[in-house]
């Protein structure tokens, strides 16, 4: 016969005592060790605390007594004379005799939109109902012959395939912009075609180069953008290297392997301002009536150049302010040309409404965008439509960045040319710029109706208040400090 082992009851179930005593050890030796390590854990910093007090004092008995010239601290009075950027920078103009190349745009703060705030509709005006539907459509070209015609006012800005983004970024871009009703631009790379297959609005750059600009090409646009200029880099020529070329890119442009590519600053066609009408007549003859555009940096001529642009009959204007990105700029452009954004587009509205070809003209505002509200504010002040693009880069890569960071920069999955280009996942970074979008849309709408509105269209200056003198005289906005009237 087998002998009963003596058991007890443990949350319902008879468990042998010897089976007991066996996990009564294992949690003894478990807690004992466990409060070992939490007694021994202060050890080392208790034997290196008198260690660490001298080096401290020692530190700060020489950063008090210690001339100048021999003091740790020049460094830190050095570093308020001239910030880490700008010694980093030259560092790297000491390294290399080259023109240095910049991602990303200027970090120089400019005025932007935050001087500006909305004024709610409460009693006086009433909000809409959270059930009123809000119409974010925009119309780019509403007199061409072919208007384009997109669910969302804001739109994927011209980032090149090859040159800067690699083709699964510009596919993710093509995926996610046509999941919302909008466009995305291809920028001045080459054409890509599977780009164009995504799309599902298209914008095609028409820039200074020889490429891309095959008759059959230019007849898949859904609009053409002539670029003249853009904010973060003028009309400075673009010198790229073979290094930053992607390789599919290269065979596309029959392009020697060390061979740099010229992005010319100005077009063949326009040797003089009035050129530019016969390049856009030009243009819609060859694609049946789509909206042609062109893009611009503006500086303090701007009027003038919106005259010749008016003159050519454009269907839209791009302005590109100073605070646009690009791949890789100088920063003597990116911090020290373009007027910034919220000047160029006052400026803009107005030259437009006295010329009384707003109606008829779509005005795109770029660089800087990066929320619903500084988005919707320039809105208010007269864009019809807003050009995103570092922003659309960083919702995309989401937590792809984790692929990169630490030990590379997540321009590494994005560059067409970045060592991690094929670890990019392009039908997840579709998924998050879709996402982002509506949630940008989602948070225009509640704005709107808090104003009491229920349409873009309906959107004016009168609904912002500004916050000091100086954003009130740019924009013509009314102070907060004055009564409605």
């Amino acid at each position: 016969m087998y002998r009963m082992c003596p058991s007890a009851p443990i949350m319902g179930v008879e468990v042998p005592l010897a089976t007991m005593a066996g996990l009564t050890a294992f949690f003894a030796a478990f807690a004992g060790a466990l409060l070992a390590i939490l007694l021994a854990a202060p050890l080392p910093f208790l034997l290196l605390k008198p260690v660490f007090a001298w080096m401290v004092r020692r530190f700060v008995k020489l950063v008090m007594s210690e001339p100048y010239n021999e003091n740790l601290w020049e460094m830190m009075t050095a570093l308020q004379h001239h910030p880490p950027r700008i010694v980093v920078e030259n560092a790297l103009r000491a390294s290399s005799p080259g023109v240095l190349e910049r991602p990303f745009g200027s970090p120089v703060k400019r005025m932007d939109f935050s001087g500006l705030v909305f004024s709610p509709a409460q009693l006086s005006v009433l909000p809409a109902p959270e059930s009123a539907h809000v119409d974010l459509r925009l119309t780019i070209g509403p007199a061409a012959d072919k208007p384009l015609k997109l669910e969302l006012p804001i739109l994927a800005a011209g980032m090149a395939y090859g040159l800067g983004l690699g083709e699964r970024v510009k596919i993710a871009i093509a995926k996610g912009t046509a999941a919302v009703g909008t466009a995305t631009n291809s920028g001045e790379g080459p054409f890509l075609p599977e780009e164009r297959e995504y799309a599902r609005y298209y914008i095609l750059q028409y820039h200074s180069g020889h490429w891309a600009k095959e008759p059959e090409t230019l007849r898949q646009a859904d609009a053409i953008e002539i670029r003249l200029g853009q904010g973060a880099i003028a009309s400075a020529v673009g010198q790229i290297r073979p290094v930053s070329i992607e390789e599919k890119a290269r065979h596309m442009l029959q392009l020697p392997d060390n061979q740099n590519l010229v992005l010319p600053s100005r077009h063949a066609e326009i040797k003089r301002p009035d050129d530019l009408a016969k390049l856009v007549d030009k243009l819609r003859n060859l694609t049946g009536g789509v909206p042609i555009g062109v893009k611009l940096a503006p500086g303090a001529r701007l009027e003038e150049d919106l005259e010749h642009i008016v003159r050519a009959e454009v269907d839209f204007i791009s302005l590109d302010g100073g605070e646009a990105g690009t791949k890789a700029g100088a920063p003597i452009m990116e911090d020290d040309f373009a007027l910034p954004t919220i000047f160029a587009l006052v400026r803009a509205v107005r030259f437009l409404r006295e010329r009384g070809v707003k109606d008829r003209i779509t005005l795109l505002s770029g660089g800087g965008y990066s929320t619903p509200g500084r988005c919707l504010k320039a809105l208010a002040l007269g864009a019809d439509g807003i050009y995103m693009g570092t922003s659309l880069l960083w919702a995309m890569t989401h937590d792809q960045v984790l692929k990169a960071i630490p030990w590379e920069p997540p321009t590494q999955l994005t560059w067409g040319s970045g060592m991690l280009a094929d670890r990019f996942d392009e039908e997840e970074a579709a998924g998050r710029l879709a996402n982002f979008l509506t949630s940008f849309a989602e948070e225009m709408k509640m704005a709107v109706r808090c104003l009491g509105k229920t349409s873009l269209k309906e959107l004016n200056a009168d609904d912002l208040v500004a916050l000091d003198e100086w954003t009130g005289k740019v924009t013509g906005v009314r102070l907060a400090t004055e009564p409605y009237r």
